[in-house]
């Protein structure tokens, strides 16, 4: 473990990749801080934690960790819960504290009996509406900050509130607002080079304490090194123990799930594979250490683990460097990041919100089934406007029983519901086997039996990455295949881009009505596979196959 952890093979580039992480960490960290109601300094705390912990002890190589907004949105609607119960914050301390603890501790336990291997089967119509609605809530919460007023701390009485912005909006801080957003999307046209959050912070902030607008501000930040946290940690009255432990099991999975995504992404960039359960052992360790210094959790950062390895990171050193580059910013300039406007940190986070917004799944609610579509939406609404933790609940539950339902009918039509075959030891049906045993070296045949729905997913895209070099085609049979759910056509879409990577071209035989008028209405067919690679039978494949196959000499 620790021959990994000091790995100096890759020097340069870990330290560039630590740093520009770290660069872009910054300005996201204190506004989760500030968004989560514990304060810039809550945050910075977090990500410095969290960097340095996750990295070390995590399975990614390349994870950059710290506060993200999912994990942010979930620890605001704790501390305002926890308010509510306890009467202030200073009295609600512990209550949060102790939530961010034992969903650190629950990860540990994820990861030491592998309950990575169970979060793959979310449905994909609930991530989507619960990360839409998370975007959502994030841009509603940062509305008034953005015109320099004092916000509510639930979306419904944002909205409420809305005619105030009309009497009583501050200006100045309007345009301050303004001016970072502009900053935010444009500066990227200019060079990529440095962060445009980091851009926007320094040049907008610089600006307002030059010019002495009256806006609100961060205020004083504490600096030197974080201590414990300990005082009323373990003293809470037993009544809030129900809201300490569903809390923390929403932080547990939620985290788990989000720096289960983002290494998949370090995976494909960088064409490793990570361990799941010692991630999330190291995000529960980083989230654990987090809560006991005043830190709010969070998970593997997207953004800052693309920058990373698109500026040389590769070992874990990369990742420490990010975390300990925020721990020398805490020590030396915190006390800068008290000038720094509320409305500038209001004009870094609505953008995020909309990036966070699921706009595919949106866009596609159309067209995907509409049992599908109701759930997004059902859990869309319900993060939005109600309880987080009862919208995944809910969410789940009615994607389980409408399927079920669908399975029920595919069976009372006499149709088969199986799983997943694999590509090993898989036997050539009987009007493909003298193709397949002649050419096996060039192509692969996959058959797919019942329904492709969020449960059979991520098995098909492990297989579709597992396929040999050196083959060329991939036939997709779905001759047995009555119906496509939105988390099969995903998968599906997403099978067809890695094997696009590869060069390996698919075609796709036997399409029934439903899952034919999805891949259509979502442009599948014909943007990634051509109408001229779908066919009805097998048989009708085999005259492209011969002019697409080198040396392929198939006569029928």
């Amino acid at each position: 473990m620790f021959k990994d952890i000091f790995d100096f093979s890759n020097i340069k580039g870990d330290v560039t990749g630590g740093l520009v992480a770290g660069v872009v960490a910054l300005p996201l960290a204190l506004a989760f801080g500030v968004q989560s109601g514990l304060g810039a300094i809550a945050g910075l705390y977090g990500a410095i934690a969290l960097g340095i912990l996750a990295a070390i002890f995590g399975g990614t190589a390349t994870q950059a960790s710290g506060p993200t907004g999912p994990m942010t949105v979930v620890s605001a609607a704790l501390v305002a819960n926890a308010i509510e119960v306890a009467g202030s914050l200073q009295d609600a301390m512990g209550i949060i504290l102790l939530s961010f603890l034992i969903g650190g501790a629950l990860q540990i336990v994820f990861g030491l009996i592998n309950i990575a291997g169970y979060i793959k089967y979310f449905p994909y119509p609930v991530i989507s509406g619960f990360m839409s609605g998370v975007g959502l809530i994030i841009i509603i919460l940062q509305i008034f900050p953005f015109v320099g007023l004092d916000s509510a701390k639930s979306t419904l009485k944002v909205m409420a509130d809305l005619p105030r912005l009309f009497s009583d909006v501050n200006w100045q801080a309007l345009v301050l607002g303004g001016m970072t957003v502009v900053i935010y999307y444009l500066f990227p046209k200019i060079t990529k080079a440095v962060p445009s959050p980091l851009v926007a912070l320094i040049a907008v902030s610089v600006f307002a304490y030059f010019i002495q607008w009256d806006v609100p501000i961060i205020g004083e930040i504490p600096s030197g090194l974080p201590s414990l946290q300990l005082d009323g940690l373990f003293t809470i009255d037993p009544s809030a123990y129900f809201l300490v432990l569903e809390y923390g099991m929403v932080l547990a999975v939620l985290g788990s799930i989000d720096s289960l995504l983002t290494s998949v992404i370090a995976d494909n960039m960088t064409k490793t594979k990570h361990n799941s359960n010692r991630e999330l052992i190291g995000q529960g360790i980083g989230n654990m250490v987090a809560a006991l210094i005043g830190g709010i959790p969070g998970a593997g950062a997207t953004k800052g683990t693309v920058v990373n390895i698109n500026s040389g990171g590769r070992t874990r050193l990369s990742g420490a460097l990010h975390g300990a580059f925020l721990l020398t910013i805490l020590l030396g300039l915190s006390s800068l990041a008290a000038y720094i406007p509320l409305a500038v940190l209001a004009g870094i986070l609505i953008p995020i919100g909309f990036k966070i917004v699921d706009l595919k799944g949106l866009r596609h609610v159309k067209v995907v089934p509409r049992a599908d579509a109701a759930v997004l939406i059902l859990v869309l609404l319900w993060t939005t406007f109600g309880s987080l933790i009862q919208a995944v609940g809910i969410g789940i539950t009615l994607a389980a029983l409408l399927f079920m339902k669908r399975a029920s009918d595919i069976g009372e039509e006499g149709m088969q519901v199986g799983t997943l075959a694999g590509f090993d030891g898989e036997k050539p049906w009987e009007d493909e086997v003298d193709f397949f045993e002649k050419f096996k070296d060039q192509i692969y045949i996959k058959h797919l039996y019942g329904p492709l729905f969020f449960g059979f997913t991520s098995h098909f895209q492990d297989q579709v990455k597992n396929i040999d070099e050196g083959v060329k085609v991939l036939v997709i049979r779905m001759d047995r295949v009555p119906y496509v759910d939105q988390s099969g056509i995903y998968a599906l879409e997403n099978a067809i881009l890695d094997l696009a990577l590869k060069d390996i071209k698919v075609v796709i035989t036997g399409l029934q009505e439903q899952p034919k008028d999805l891949l259509t209405s979502i442009d599948i067919i014909p943007d990634l596979v051509p109408e001229t690679q779908v066919f009805l039978h097998i048989e009708d494949s085999f005259d492209w196959l011969r002019t697409h196959l080198k040396g392929f000499e198939y006569t029928t």
